[in-house]
């Protein structure tokens, strides 16, 4: 949002200089982006009298002048046909940086005469192409005055950086209206005085938009003004258009462009001659087209808002307009829109046909409705004043949404939830300047926000008003540290996620941040379905048309990350994100999760290993899963492994980490069918882990004690059962350790064998266990007492039989 500092002050009464604004904007939450000062650009340059003119005793198209700066007089040769003895010039002294000519001023000698500073000419200065002759100033002109005050360029240019909440500051008034409550300055009354008509409008106003659709455009006022004169505007609002960018095009256009920068109210102005019938505003019929004034023709569809007539469609409710009934220096007759129309339609018709225009960053935001009366009044004002005519009565169809919001307010939630300790009477005194109504009883207020603040919802909102204009650096700094701890305050959350990265970094994974959003056919391959409330996780308003819908995971983002990367020739990525992932829209359906995937290859080519650069599979998933477990004290040994993956994952290489029904993390290689659907090349694998879902580790009362290893010998035996191809070895090893928890310390599968030689429907799984002893060394008998236990409890437990 750009605007120049005496378009500010014509709203907003304030002795404050321009660097008290513009950090005044800053502090109420209108964060400065820039400030163009001209002035400071041109301050070198100011008007010098001319004492004498001498012809160059050496050149005959030079003269010799004696230049009065004020301060000093001073040689100057110039070549300008007019300079003169007795005349006032602008004069830019050595050093000086020439816009003009793009260079720096230096001193110098010219056909032996010294030559201390430059008269220059218009072209020098960058006001015109004039190269003929110095700029000549008139003669009551002070010497000594700045060259930017005496061409009207000392007017800084202010941009700030506005936030889509902020839909109230999109108009000049708004911001001198916020700068006005933060106590830079008094806002100035705005003249809204109705214009009488002296005739009914020719042109009626039909809304036909039943049932849903009536939110499309729910007020629209026209009034009919005939007997006008276009053409071109006055200097002073095509000063104001082009400080800020716009091209000045004709008065009746340029009008509706400065209601829209200074007020925050796009209007519309038909030429009423090319308007057959009444105004009709309604959803558009797929295939209709618009011919639009950005010379760009678009085919429309059932579920964007038309602004027609009898022949067609005029334009588009709340973003441009047509070229049939556009105006030109022809026109006589107009009539004159100001309507409301819906936020949300307003953005997803914009974005479909990818038009951007003032009208539509304002209204896709949200305009001040009860603004639309007042804004055709100002409106109809400024065309009779600039381009005469006489204006009808006010059409009106519709009444306008329903913008009045009724808010339970605590003043002491301004310090418990905003950190500001505000006077309960300052804080009323505050609402009141930013335009809200309060109603207060003891402890219980009643707060109505205005109009133009559509953002404003809820407790919170009204707390955040109060903070901002408070003043952020008003609030007391608070120490993170705990009384009497010397180490930072951390969330379990935090504590978490903390660990989490940790723990993927040191498997020399990269972290990744990506948004919290993806493409909804995308979140759909990761298992997101209405069933499971994806429909309420779709964004109403995104970002992008790729990103409409809150992430189930994070995995594709990851994918698509490493898929660009190895695109660059970067290839092998192994990225992880710890971050929330969304299943519905209740609280406790935001998972914090740990993500990650590796791409194509683990590992990289080096001549000192050999098979080191080979594709990633479930194992290295599995793996990933694990570190991150065991950094929160979950071991291998404290969780099941089960087959029932997600569908995103490959059936048979894929896995769910559980601690009883308590699933803690699932991981594998992704489904090849994902992988194509999101145009990765694979081979790719991932895991997610469930933060939430890890217990938390059980404190004791006294502190763990040193390792102590045992002196003795382990001893290893190997054992081969033959069991039902559906029997898990994994089964196996856990009836085992069952065994002996104290002596047996590892179970390791080292053989899985189908084939020839084996029953149908059979497998030979061999495992080696290892014993260890810790008071004496075991006997033979001992061992084969072991042995023999191993295998019975097996066999019970399993099915088995011991191999032969």
């Amino acid at each position: 949002m750009k605007f120049t500092l005496s378009w500010l002050k014509d709203h907003l009464d304030t002795a404050k200089t321009l660097s008290e604004l513009t950090a005044g904007l800053t502090a109420l939450g209108l964060e400065v982006e820039g400030v163009d000062d001209p002035a400071a650009k041109f301050a070198p340059f100011k008007v010098a009298h001319v004492v004498s003119a001498e012809k160059h005793p050496d050149a005959d198209r030079l003269r010799v002048c004696k230049v009065d700066t004020g301060h000093e007089v001073i040689q100057v040769v110039c070549g300008a046909p007019n300079a003169r003895t007795g005349m006032k010039a602008v004069f830019a002294p050595d050093g000086s940086y020439i816009p003009g000519t793009d260079t720096v001023l230096k001193k110098g000698v010219i056909r032996g005469q010294a030559s201390n500073g430059m008269l220059v000419s218009e072209k020098e200065m960058g006001l015109s192409d004039n190269h003929d002759g110095i700029i000549e100033v008139a003669s009551d002109v002070a010497i000594g005055t700045p060259f930017a005050q005496l061409f009207g360029l000392d007017d800084p240019v202010i941009e700030i950086k506005l936030t889509p909440n902020r839909a109230d500051c999109a108009g000049v008034r708004g911001i001198a209206r916020d700068l006005a409550a933060g106590g830079h300055g008094t806002l100035k009354p705005l003249k809204t005085e109705p214009v009488k008509g002296t005739f009914k409008s020719p042109i009626g106003v039909d809304l036909k938009l039943p049932g849903d659709a009536a939110s499309a455009c729910s007020l629209f006022l026209g009034r009919y003004i005939k007997g006008v004169k276009n053409g071109p505007s006055p200097d002073w609002l095509q000063k104001k258009l082009k400080s800020v960018g716009l091209r000045p095009i004709s008065v009746l256009v340029d009008i509706t462009n400065l209601m829209t920068i200074d007020l925050n109210r796009p209007l519309h102005v038909f030429d009423a001659d090319k308007v057959k019938g009444n105004i009709q505003v309604r959803l558009a019929k797929n295939g209709e087209t618009l011919a639009a004034l950005n010379d760009k023709s678009y085919t429309l569809t059932e579920n964007m808002t038309a602004v027609c007539d009898s022949t067609g469609v005029l334009g588009l409710g709340g973003i441009i307009g047509g070229v049939s009934t556009g105006c030109t220096d022809e026109t006589v007759n107009v009539f004159l829109e100001a309507a409301y129309f819906d936020p949300l339609r307003t953005a997803r018709t914009g974005r479909a046909l990818q038009i951007e225009s003032d009208a539509r960053y304002r209204f896709e935001r949200g305009i001040d409705p009860q603004f639309t009366h007042d804004g055709i009044e100002i409106a109809t004002r400024l065309i009779l004043d600039l381009c005469g005519g006489e204006a009808s009565d006010v059409v009106q169809a519709g009444t306008g949404p329903a913008w009045q919001r009724t808010i339970a307010f605590r003043p002491e939630r301004t310090k418990t939830l905003g950190g500001a300790d505000v006077p309960v009477s300052e804080q009323e005194k505050i609402l009141g300047s930013l335009g809200f109504k309060v109603e207060a009883k003891g402890s219980k207020w009643t707060v109505i926000p205005p109009s133009w603040r559509g953002d404003v919802e809820g407790e919170a909102d009204i707390v955040e008003e109060i903070t901002r204009v408070f003043g952020f650096d008003n609030i007391p700094a608070v120490s993170v540290l705990a009384d009497g701890v010397t180490h930072a305050a951390e969330t379990a959350r935090g504590h978490a996620t903390r660990r989490a990265r940790a723990a993927l970094a040191a498997r020399g994974m990269k972290e990744c941040v990506t948004w919290s959003f993806m493409h909804h056919d995308h979140a759909a391959l990761f298992g997101a379905n209405d069933e499971q409330g994806a429909a309420a996780l779709r964004l109403s308003n995104p970002i992008s048309a790729d990103w409409d819908q809150m992430r189930p995971t994070a995995l594709p983002n990851l994918l698509s990350a490493a898929q660009r990367n190895a695109d660059r020739g970067f290839g092998g990525a192994a990225l992880f994100e710890v971050g929330p992932a969304f299943a519905g829209v209740k609280p406790d359906q935001q998972k914090n999760m740990a993500f990650g995937i590796r791409h194509v290859t683990a590992g990289h080519r080096h001549w000192a290993v050999a098979n080191n650069a080979r594709h990633v599979d479930v194992w290295d998933a599995k793996a990933d899963a694990l570190a991150v477990l065991e950094t929160f004290g979950v071991g291998a040994s404290s969780v099941q492994l089960t087959r029932e993956a997600p569908d995103w994952y490959h059936p048979g290489r894929s896995g769910v980490l559980r601690q009883g029904p308590n699933v803690v993390a699932q991981f594998g290689e992704l489904h090849p069918g994902v992988l194509t659907a999101l145009k990765i090349d694979g081979p790719a694998v991932g895991f997610e882990v469930f933060l939430d879902a890890i217990p938390a580790a059980k404190k004791k009362g006294t502190a763990k004690g040193a390792l102590v290893l045992s002196a003795l010998q382990p001893v290893k035996r190997d054992f081969a059962f033959i069991v039902d191809v559906a029997v898990e070895a994994d089964a196996l090893v856990k009836t085992i350790k069952l065994v002996d928890r104290a002596l047996i310390t590892a179970v390791d599968v080292f053989d899985v064998y189908m084939g020839k030689g084996m029953d149908p429907g059979k497998k030979s799984v061999a495992l080696s266990v290892t014993l260890q002893p810790v008071e004496k060394t075991l006997t033979d008998v001992e061992i084969e007492g072991v042995a023999k236990k191993i295998v019975e409890t097996v066999v019970a437990k399993t099915g088995a039989s011991l191999r032969g």
